[in-house]
């Protein structure tokens, strides 16, 4: 794809202007047409379109800066498959991409507030839901709460893109592949984790800031996705978290990461401020924790499809009281409070 122009401060204020919704749509549609593998044609016929008027060019040139930021056409629409799926994909893509592109500044704020991402994401979990599938190749996927992610499988590569939440992956042989094996790839905001054959979970914490990756069988290799110099391989029995930038220590790995799985939350001596707001994941609403009361100590093992009850328990093993303005809108603070 022919490289962005340098951006001038003049270039800078005038694309503040708004687009025609046409010249938009010709912008959108020739970004996805070219995203990947154009042929030769391709390239000059874009090119004679961006010379005919000022506005191609500008629009143009907004579409690249909007599609790098927010990632708007995935990798795999530009692929000369004639899947409906595919096509869908494109046909998306370019329809969000003009949208953007006609509706300015405010817009690019709601596109970047609002879940579109998960709510079309191929697979997705809602609060408090939990499930497994089997993809095309073998590859069992468990999804906790609130997760979502989409399937992009290509003849060179089998990719998951994990929008957000949490999921334990347990990678298939590929038997449906001829000719060679393709590299099994869960992909986050801050990178890529390719599994060695493995068992793993993955997760997407909140804020997106970072990827969390728990080995249970084999081993991984993390990727960030600004510092590729930095991959590194953790193997079964081993954790570490990471950001498009950096890779943090390696650690042995909670041998309770999977316990949701089965439906249970183990802590040990975890604080109530961080207890409350991993059960918090599990139901809808707002569960707040007094600070006064965050640093308590709390053990056991609590099925996490029963959050109201641990939270009726709680004032018989702390010294807590629980506070419900609603159903959805509830605070644990200090008994005596």
């Amino acid at each position: 794809m022919p490289a962005a122009d340098t951006v001038t401060p003049a270039r800078a204020a005038d694309d503040a202007r708004p687009l025609e919704r046409a010249v938009a749509r010709e912008a959108a549609a020739w970004l996805v047409r070219l995203h990947d593998s154009p042929t030769r044609e391709d390239l000059a016929a874009c090119e004679r379109w961006r010379a005919a008027d000022p506005e191609h060019e500008r629009a143009w040139q907004r579409a690249q800066q909007l599609n790098a930021k927010f990632g708007v056409v995935p990798a795999h629409v530009g692929l000369p498959v004639l899947g409906r799926k595919v096509r869908a994909g494109r046909r998306t893509a370019t329809k969000t991409l003009t949208l953007l592109l006609v509706a300015g500044p405010a817009g690019y704020l709601a596109y970047r507030t609002t879940p579109w991402r998960e709510w079309a994401a191929d697979q997705r979990t809602a609060t408090g839901e939990r499930r497994s599938v089997t993809l095309a190749d073998g590859t069992r996927v468990d999804l906790n709460t609130s997760t979502a992610f989409d399937v992009v499988f290509s003849r060179d590569e089998r990719r998951l893109v994990l929008h957000a939440g949490e999921i334990l992956v347990e990678t298939g042989p590929d038997l449906h592949r001829d000719g060679g094996y393709r590299p099994f790839v869960v992909q986050t905001g801050q990178g890529r984790v390719r599994a060695l054959g493995t068992r793993f979970v993955v997760r997407s914490d909140d804020g997106g800031d970072r990827t969390r990756v728990a080995v249970l069988q084999s081993a991984v290799e993390i990727t960030p996705a600004s510092a590729a110099r930095l991959a590194r391989v953790v193997v079964a029995g081993q954790q570490a978290c990471f950001t498009a930038t950096s890779v943090g220590p390696t650690r042995a790995a909670d041998p309770h990461v999977a316990d949701w799985t089965r439906g249970m939350l183990f802590a040990e001596h975890m604080r109530l401020g961080d207890f409350l707001a991993e059960l918090g994941r599990y139901r809808r609403g707002l569960l707040r924790c007094d600070p006064a009361v965050a640093d308590l100590a709390i053990s056991g093992a609590f099925q996490i499809d029963r959050a109201d009850d641990i939270l009726a328990a709680l004032p018989q093993t702390l010294p807590v009281r629980v506070v419900a303005r609603t159903r959805y809108w509830i605070t644990v603070i200090p008994a005596g409070a």
